[in-house]
């Protein structure tokens, strides 16, 4: 068997390690085990790949991985959950800057290609690399607040950012068309990718991060994909094309969960203005003690995590009093929206870390059928996704958008710090319910107040 045919088997099998593995990740249970087998994949196509392209001396890959593996390895351990969002988005950036420098540094390796495949790849790689980029550094900068999470509008947007749009793709025809021009083309192309990736993401507000980066994914496969042309690589074209689809596939998917399309997520604006009726009334507020009380009597009970949740780092208490509330004879679950957080599956990443049982998960259309019956809702952080003004305010930017109808259970327990709206910056009458109770504070101390509360009931 010679080598190429070694080469062309090993490529198929890493293949299928990204296929079955992107698959074992779509449930929590086998999730673990998809990234081995996605990760023995990667493996595989870069040894062979080294193999295949006849490197002699591996000195500068040796330290490039030895580098890579103790910063991600150092990612990995000291990064909080809380800051998983950005992390991802930094993730999405370096993806999309890797198949830019491939397409640069192939144009500088062989500056005389002719094929009009390879040079439409290397551009199309420095143009979406280059938009995934510029726009992950930007989420990144909205999830950490470096800047202002809400959307920066400016006039013109959308004829802007379709004119550098219309240019990007211009300037790929013209890199193939005019070789006499083509280093100032490439360059061209380099500054309108930096341009529209930071305009193209600034105008999005922090509430639809979850989509952006779902996007920004969709995109640094994309251009991995163009990357696999330039380097007439296979596997990284299956990978990239993967990854490209799959993100397309869950940004549809969580643009359905808020009943809005694409463009209205990129476009529209939302949180730059507050919208909808003004909310009137009084809240009522309850204290860990009275709260204890409702929550010892309660049959049924299901937490909705928010990112308020993440940002006090809530989630193992979440679980403990989930556990001591089973312990007391209740029925406990968690109920998930599906763009809850800043980032796809951002509440579901939490509860793994705390041991939630996945059979405990639910979606809102699960369990709105049957709210009614549910004793107590206990809300921790979170805001849009529970917000009745999607069902009541035809004004509002959330209205039409699925929600978990915890305004039906027989009591609601929300835990926030204040009665600010979320990042939509849409009031939320759902305080002023007449079944809501407001228990103020930081959600990590409310929580821990009730679970000791539980535990001195337990000994007593």
């Amino acid at each position: 068997m010679n080598k190429e045919i070694i080469i062309g088997l090993s490529y198929i099998l890493a293949s299928i390690c990204f296929i079955f593995g992107l698959k074992m990740l779509s449930s929590p249970k086998t999730a673990r085990r998809g990234n081995l087998v996605s990760a023995l994949g990667m493996f595989i196509a870069i040894v062979v790949t080294l193999m295949g392209k006849g490197i002699v001396t591996f000195e500068w890959i040796l330290i490039g991985s030895i580098v890579g593996a103790v910063i991600g390895a150092s990612a990995a351990y000291f990064v909080k959950m809380t800051a998983m969002p950005e992390m991802v988005a930094l993730f999405n950036g370096f993806g999309g800057l890797a198949s830019l420098l491939v397409g640069w540094s192939e144009f500088y390796r062989s500056p005389e290609i002719t094929s009009y495949v390879t040079l439409s790849s290397i551009s199309l790689a420095v143009l979406i690399g280059g938009v995934t980029f510029m726009g992950s550094l930007v989420a990144f900068a909205k999830l950490a607040e470096w800047i202002s999470g809400k959307p920066t509008l400016f006039p013109g947007q959308h004829a802007i950012n379709g004119l550098l749009l219309t240019l990007g793709l211009a300037s790929v025809i013209g890199f193939c068309l005019f070789p006499q021009y083509r280093t100032e083309i490439f360059y061209f192309n380099l500054g309108v990718s930096a341009l529209l990736g930071v305009l193209a993401v600034i105008p999005i507000g922090g509430a639809d991060m979850p989509v952006v980066i779902s996007l920004l994914n969709s995109y640094s496969g994309l251009a991995a994909c163009a990357a696999g042309f330039v380097i007439q690589n296979t596997v990284l074209i299956v990978s990239g094309s993967l990854v490209g689809a799959s993100g397309i596939i869950l940004t549809n998917i969580m643009c359905k969960s808020m009943n809005r399309s694409l463009a209205n997520v990129l476009f529209g604006g939302v949180g730059a203005k507050r919208f909808g009726m003004k909310v009137e009334g009084e809240a009522k507020p309850i204290t860990p003690e009275d709260t204890f009380y409702i929550l010892e009597a309660a049959k049924s009970v299901i937490f909705v995590p928010g990112y308020g949740m993440a940002v006090a780092q809530a989630q193992h208490l979440v679980k403990e009093l989930g556990d001591l509330l089973e312990a007391n004879g209740a029925e406990v679950k968690y109920v998930i929206h599906p763009v809850a957080g800043r980032m796809p599956g951002h509440m579901n990443v939490l509860l793994a870390e705390a041991d939630v049982e996945y059979e405990k998960l639910c979606v809102p259309e699960d369990v709105n059928p049957i709210m009614s019956t549910i004793d107590v809702a206990i809300v921790v952080g979170a805001n849009d996704v529970v917000n009745p003004a999607a069902k009541m305010d035809p004004s509002s930017p959330l209205y039409g958008m699925p929600i978990i109808e915890v305004d039906k259970a027989k009591t609601v327990i929300v835990l926030k710090r204040s009665l600010r709206p979320g990042f939509t910056g849409v009031e939320n009458p759902l305080f002023f319910f007449d079944n809501v109770r407001m228990l103020f504070g930081d959600a990590k101390a409310s929580l821990s107040a009730l679970v000791s509360q539980f535990k001195e009931a337990q000994v007593t």
